[in-house]
């Protein structure tokens, strides 16, 4: 067998799967085991992936796509300057969602876990089935469990996937809202100020996830995987 290139090998496993590899997942591939291992091919040490997986990234220059790091792992995902010709090619557009979904979604993913009361009191308007029902089926909320309160109302908090879809390795990433403190000062803060006042607050955070989500969309229809 010919010469194996860590590089190229680490960039068909990604090429060739649907979901994002750990590094972990990349090791148990191309690593040998613990005890001897004869194959009849190469494999390679854990130290000399996460170095593959660096020069991988730098080589981004010369690729249509990008080595993305996201919270299960590494995919490789096409850049989105290659968005408008793949939407050409693709049978459906990206979905859209409301302004509603999207701050109901921020409101989960910045002060999780909460209930559909809690998004109602800061949002001061009830949450649909639909919107629940969406965000579930997207895979992007989850119960995790009901709080200790008359009713047991179900707990929402995001998922793995809203990580990955929103190319995020951990919540820690997210963009920052100094205005999202507490629903408690939320409820306060916007209860003061006037209608305009709150929808330009709505606005504000509507329009960073929106920002994000477009982004997300585009570069899924382009992903790679």
């Amino acid at each position: 067998m010919s010469q194996i290139s860590l590089v190229n090998l680490l960039e068909a496993l990604l090429l060739a799967t649907a979901e994002p590899l750990s590094l972990q997942e990349l090791n148990a591939l191309v690593a040998p085991k613990e005890t001897s291992e004869e194959t009849p091919f190469p494999l390679f040490t854990r130290s000399q992936v996460q170095a593959a997986l660096q020069e991988l990234a730098a080589l981004e220059a010369q690729r249509p796509f990008r080595l993305q790091k996201v919270a299960s792992g590494y995919r490789l995902q096409l850049k989105a300057e290659y968005s408008p010709w793949l939407q050409r090619m693709a049978q459906t557009r990206p979905p859209r969602y409301s302004r509603a979904l999207l701050e109901t979604l921020a409101l989960i993913a910045y002060r999780q876990p909460l209930t559909r009361t809690d998004i109602e009191q800061v949002r001061g308007v009830s949450v649909s089935s639909q919107i629940i029902h969406t965000l579930e089926e997207r895979g992007w909320i989850r119960i995790i469990g009901q709080r200790d309160t008359p009713g047991r109302p179900n707990l929402y908090a995001t998922t793995r996937q809203f990580l990955d879809d929103f190319n995020l390795q951990s919540l820690e990433e997210l963009p920052a809202l100094d205005e999202i403190r507490s629903l408690d000062e939320l409820d306060q803060q916007w209860s003061q100020q006037t209608q305009q006042q709150e929808n330009l607050s709505f606005a504000d955070l509507y329009q960073r996830l929106q920002a994000r989500l477009a982004i997300s969309e585009e570069e899924e229809t382009a992903t790679r995987h």
